[in-house]
């Protein structure tokens, strides 16, 4: 007899639909496999013939952690190219890059968390260099360029699978995992939602990763906004993955929760449908979710849903379907068309912040190139490692030869010297082999640890000349003359060992603290002193060694005399991306560090022809009064030098924009933890102060001219169209910008917003007709009254220029728009959230599971405000549902309190509200006022009588 091959199981029929498919393949699995397929981790169903998983592959800018791979500039300066054509080129050589490192080590995951959509809101957050823009619109135009990249074209099946970071209102690392912001309605809708939604309606986003911070008292991971708007915006099943560790912070940091299981039901039931924690440890996870069923805090149905969401993602992948899957074993790596688009958008990223002639170098140019970033090509936490690099020195030697550039880089040249009369002496390496830090790929780079093969440091009568950069704040690193900064490993000794500072806790950073006549030397790292014993320097918890801090030469004195032989001095200075401001850490300034401020002055004292160029992932507020150029670029990747020589000697004319406000002083800045946009007037949409350089900004080699601005309202759309002629000498993109500004709204609405923009490469002469399709929509505000977007009627100006602040055209367009309506208080009462101005009040949660109440910020008194509260006839009660203690004082219209509200006795809990009554006498339209006073949550007001 034949033996016949098994039927095929549906799951495995391309035929089929994907749904069906997985209809099945669900069925086939047990509740302890679907269990085990939460974790970020999934292991193979062997029986079944299903692969195991993982979900979480990097690449932000490039290929992060796996190895070397084309790295791209940061995603600011991504943003910074204001170019979502070419930002989608990237995307789509960054997943062709992930298919073909994939293809040699299955490591390399296909589901991508990127890109990262959170607004840059604050400068000073440390993670400003992973997000696209303070705007929404202009980020969710980035993003969806990338994600569309990262998925690829076709129709069904996906190359990556895209999920963006980090869902919601994330912009601070401060304690950032107990922090809640405090997001009222209209800054939800308009601003912390915005970019999301647009990104996913845009059809290419496979799910999004919530944040560690809590929004209004909730933690994000058992947010409701998953179910209530996230999952609205698409008909896809979108895959939600906790970030790294905070299933755990439920119960651990934020202790929301009294249990794992309860914190793990209420993710899951929320919509977390994976869960990154405990690395690839699936158990203490997996135990909890049995744990969860076994109390009926779960059911087996709520397992189903979330597998469902990863089998979905996993089916559009191609895994079930690797003949028909169209980028099975493809993919491109490091190729020339890669290389050259990496120098591309590093060319497109450069913005020229000022010129006042200066610019562009004559070939024959004699350039001095100083300061700590001049010989540097950074690389940040979610970098891969360089194939390739650049530097700025090294791009002006191959641009202008090494024969007329000068290079000085400023740091202090010290030795330091024993209490004994020794010095620190760093022993030759003989035979030990340059590595790199991640180079050969880590699942989690967090866990690599520094090198123990090269000698320790000893001390002798001579010592080791060291070169000293300080980073800001006493932040020091230490290199010693064979390029390896000094580092700690995990046996406490000091060496000569990191390529450059980095990893998870950086362990090269040191800083000097007085002591007697000298100095102990802290490694920041480990929080201890370095102490000089006879079996080596280590760090220790004891007899911490004071040094000497002995200078050879101070690094200004080298710059002054690089500088002042030279035609143009090119300053670059910046940041390093893993101090002073990275994840886990946000900046307490926007200043300069005083070595780099020291080197700037030192140089434009030598020679007043000084351009400052920024290499930074964040603005900083500098004074370029005495400079005649002043550039910024973020960490542009591996092309970055080559790029700004170009840009330096004129071969590319500069059209980067500001994707964010560069203030002048921190003293403009509101808050790190203050979201409320609004009414702490903050981005270019409400900054109402002078700014250094504003949104949007960004000059050229070239001048434009801007004409025939036209604008026309039709049923759903707004049509403008002008020109912009190129009138300079040179070839040069020109990115025109479209703004709107409500005239007289009747809410407090952005001084400018972006509704379009375009780049567009001019001849010289030549010009560009450009055409946008405004939807009605971008005109509309999110009506705390009706809780609704609405269009408010009136006149709307149109403004066409080249940055927030330089517009070149504007007309005024009339909209009909919908009438405001009154608060129906009668029906619908006053949800306690919804109010129209505040003053002293945070939003928190009405329950752990849905609503919002408001309190007092810091328990103190806070002010609420409801504009057009409708009483019609009369009403003569007013109730409220209060829990905690305190008191509530009603008034209208600013007018002395008719009602006064408190509980007899403090209430149980946060969560166990009563409601109080009282009589209060009003009809007809009144604002309304109401004042909290003490630790008392208020969740809804209601008129009755």
């Amino acid at each position: 007899m034949t033996a016949h091959p098994p039927p095929m199981p549906p799951f495995r029929d391309p035929r089929l639909s994907f749904a069906k498919r997985i209809d099945d393949l669900l069925s086939r699995l047990t509740i302890e496999e679907k269990t085990a397929f939460l974790h970020q981790f999934a292991p193979a169903v062997e029986r079944l013939g299903v692969a195991a998983f993982r979900t979480g592959q990097e690449a932000l800018h490039g290929v992060a952690w796996m190895g070397p791979a084309t790295v791209f500039p940061q995603a600011v300066g991504l943003g910074a190219t204001w170019n979502p054509e070419l930002v989608r080129r990237v995307g789509d050589a960054v997943s062709k890059e992930i298919r073909a490192m994939r293809a040699k080590d299955d490591r390399v995951g296909l589901n991508v968390w990127a890109p990262t959509v959170n607004l840059l809101r604050h400068p000073l957050w440390g993670r400003n260099e992973e997000g696209y823009s303070e705007d929404p619109k202009l980020t969710s135009a980035i993003a969806t360029a990338y994600t569309r990249g990262l998925r690829g074209d076709h129709p069904t099946y996906w190359r990556t699978a895209p999920v963006l970071k980090h869902w919601l209102a994330h912009n601070n690392e401060t304690d950032r995992s107990t922090t809640s912001s405090s997001v009222r309605p209209r800054v939800l809708h308009e601003y912390d939602l915005r970019a999301f939604r647009e990104t996913v309606e845009a059809g290419a986003v496979a799910g999004v990763m919530p944040a560690y911070n809590l929004v209004n008292g909730r933690p994000n991971h058992v947010s409701p906004y998953l179910s209530e708007h996230l999952r609205t915006w698409t008909e896809e099943d979108l895959l939600v993955c906790s970030d790294a560790g905070a299933p755990s912070n439920l119960v651990d940091s934020e202790h929301y929760f009294d249990t794992h299981e309860e914190a793990t039901a209420a993710s899951l039931v929320a919509g977390v449908d994976s869960f990154t924690d405990h690395g690839t440890d699936s158990s203490q996870m997996t135990g909890r979710l049995r744990g969860a069923l076994e109390r009926g805090l779960l059911t087996e149905a709520d397992l189903d849903t979330a597998v469902r969401r990863q089998l979905s993602v996993r089916f559009r992948l191609g895994e079930f379907d690797p003949e028909y899957d169209p980028h099975d074993a493809t993919g491109e790596f490091d190729t020339p068309a890669h290389r050259a688009l990496a120098q591309e958008a590093a060319e497109q990223a450069v913005v020229l912040l000022k010129n006042d002639g200066v610019l562009p170098l004559a070939p024959d140019t004699r350039i001095a190139v100083v300061g700590l970033l001049a010989d540097e090509c950074k690389l940040d936490w979610y970098s891969g490692t360089l194939i390739h690099r650049s530097t700025p020195l090294e791009g002006l030697y191959e641009r202008f030869g090494a024969e007329r550039v000068e290079f000085a880089e400023g740091v202090d040249r010290v030795r330091l010297k024993t209490s004994a009369g020794a010095f620190l002496h760093v022993p030759v390496a003989e035979g030990a082999a340059a590595e790199v830090r991640g180079a050969e790929g880590a699942l989690d780079p967090a866990l690599l640890t520094g090198r123990t093969d090269l000698p320790a440091l000893t001390t002798d009568a001579g010592g080791t000349e060291l070169a000293l950069a300080d980073w800001g704040e006493g932040v020091l690193t230490l290199r010693a003359p064979d390029g390896r900064y000094l580092s700690v490993a995990d046996d406490g000794y000091l060496r000569a060992s990191a390529d450059q500072p980095g990893g998870w806790i950086v362990q090269e950073t040191f800083r000097l603290e007085p002591h007697g006549n000298g100095h102990l030397l802290k490694h920041l790292g480990t929080g201890r002193h370095v102490s000089v014993s006879a079996d080596g320097v280590k760090v220790a918890d004891e007899d911490p060694e004071v040094f000497e801090l002995v200078v050879a030469e101070r690094g200004e004195e080298a710059v002054a005399r690089a500088a002042a032989a030279a035609d143009v001095v090119v300053v670059v200075a910046g940041n390093d991306p893993y101090i002073n401001g990275r994840e886990t850490e946000d900046r307490t300034t926007l200043r300069l560090p005083e070595q780099q401020e020291r080197l700037l002055r030192a140089a434009r004292a030598a020679n007043p022809a000084t351009v400052l160029a920024l290499v930074s992932a964040y603005p900083y507020a500098v004074d370029p009064a005495e400079l005649p150029a002043v550039l910024w670029s973020a960490h542009g990747g591996q092309a970055a030098g080559t790029a700004l020589a170009r840009v330096l000697a004129g071969d590319v004319s500069p059209a980067g924009r500001l994707p964010q406000t560069w203030y002048a002083d921190d003293a403009d800045l509101p808050g790190l933890l203050d979201y409320d946009v609004i009414g702490a007037r903050q981005t270019y949409l409400y900054f109402e102060g002078t700014p250094l350089f504003p949104f949007g900004h960004g000059l050229s080699y070239a001048s434009f001219a801007y004409g025939d601005l036209t604008a026309r309202a039709e049923e759903m759309t707004v049509r403008v169209s002008f020109s912009v002629t190129n009138t300079g000498d040179v070839t040069a993109d020109e990115v025109a910008q479209l703004y709107t500004r409500a005239v007289d709204a009747s809410v407090p609405r952005p001084r400018r917003e972006l509704l379009d923009h375009r780049r567009v490469t001019l001849a010289p002469g030549a010009t560009a007709e450009l055409s946008f399709e405004v939807p009605l929509t971008a005109f509309g505000f999110w009506d705390v009254a009706q809780d609704r977007w609405r269009v408010e009627p009136g006149g709307y100006e149109l403004l066409a220029g080249a940055s927030s602040e330089d517009v070149r055209l504007r007309t005024t367009l009339t909209l009909d728009g919908e009438p405001a309506l009154p608060r129906a208080v009668v029906t619908d009462g006053l949800p306690a959230a919804g109010f129209d101005e505040h003053s002293g009040i945070e939003i928190v949660d009405r329950t752990k599971v849905s609503g919002d109440a408001v309190t007092p910020a810091g328990t103190a008194t806070g002010e609420l405000v409801y504009r057009a509260c409708d009483f019609g006839r009369g009403v003569s009660e007013v109730t409220v549902e209060v829990a905690g203690e305190g008191t509530v004082e009603l008034s209208l219209d600013g007018g002395q309190a008719l009602a006064v509200l408190s509980p007899a006795s403090p209430t149980s809990g946060p969560y166990d509200y009563v409601t109080l009554g009282a009589s209060v006498v009003a009809a007809g339209v009144h604002d309304v006022h109401l004042r909290l006073r003490g630790p008392l949550r208020l969740a809804h007001v209601g008129f009755s009588g």
